[in-house]
């Protein structure tokens, strides 16, 4: 058994597990305050990381200044997503909402080709080592960065819902938006702050995931695969999204591992978080942590 491979690949799927457990907050977060699921969440990575390379490459911004400019801009789009495409839908059903968002999938992904093609295109360096030797392994720069981000974003997170107004305001209209709005909370207000959170914290992934991997339409299959982290940890649970993103990253890996020294099929890597998708349906409809609804007749 090649050990050394086996450290590597852990390592590798603890890091890339807390992007996922990052993008699955904004999942949990749109969910949470609007009771939608976004479909469109891997094309708010790809829109990020364009716009990120664009600014770079086309306007030759340094890194320090065009990352935060990206995450400005996609805190605006997210805003005027919801206000514009998403609000007139406030009150129709549930599935009109979600179709909506897959709808929103496909253009933007169609624009995206349009304004930037369809071939993949590198990041300029960013970092003079393009990796950090740790404990005698070798790991992306990019993702150390991403490591750090995450984990002040997921402490951040923690702070802003258990003590900010807008944080306790999101909790309170993900509790029940009417009894919300009777107290003054403007519900109009949360839903785009919910958009935009989400808009900008995905970006910020796409933005290292394109350092790596370079950027094309494929980084937004991204949002799919992280959905079975947040189905792993619970579709309402901020907790449950950082675990099921930890678990997920770290699983696949290992399916990567257990493929290349013994079963040899080429595509478990991808597949993987998709099979466990399935036991997680059939065992845990509601993820690890996860509120069971229950109805009463």
């Amino acid at each position: 058994m090649n050990y050394e491979l086996l450290g590597q690949l852990l390592v590798n799927g603890a890091i890339i597990g807390t992007l996922y457990g990052v993008v699955a907050m904004c999942f949990v977060l749109i969910y949470k305050s609007t009771q939608v699921v976004n479909f469109a969440q891997g094309e708010f990575l790809l829109i990020g990381a364009w716009v990120c390379w664009a600014l770079l490459v086309k306007f030759n911004l340094p890194f320090w200044i065009g990352f935060p400019v990206t995450l400005l801009f996609m805190m605006v789009f997210g805003i005027v997503l919801q206000v514009v495409v998403l609000r007139p839908m406030i009150g129709e059903p549930v599935i009109s909402v979600i179709m909506l968002t897959i709808g929103l999938s496909i253009f933007f992904q169609a624009a995206m080709g349009w304004m930037f093609g369809v071939f993949a295109e590198p990041y300029p360096q960013i970092f003079e080592n393009e990796a950090m030797n740790i404990l005698g392994l070798q790991v992306q720069t990019a993702y150390i960065m991403s490591l750090i981000i995450s984990v002040i974003i997921m402490v951040g997170f923690y702070y802003f819902f258990k003590y900010s107004r807008m944080g306790l305001a999101m909790r309170a209209t993900a509790f029940d938006q009417q009894v919300a709005q009777s107290l003054g909370i403007s519900v109009k207000q949360v839903f785009a702050m919910a958009w935009a959170i989400s808009a900008m914290v995905s970006a910020l992934a796409g933005v290292v995931v394109g350092m790596v991997n370079g950027v094309s339409s494929a980084l937004s299959f991204f949002g799919i695969k992280v959905f079975p982290a947040v189905i792993l940890g619970g579709l309402d649970s901020i907790v449950g999204a950082i675990v099921g993103g930890l678990i997920i990253g770290i699983l696949e890996n290992l399916a990567e591992f257990v493929d290349s020294q013994w079963l040899n099929l080429g595509n478990l890597y991808t597949v993987a978080p998709f099979y466990i998708l399935v036991i997680i349906l059939m065992i845990k409809p509601y993820g690890l942590f996860g509120t069971k609804d229950i109805e009463r007749i």
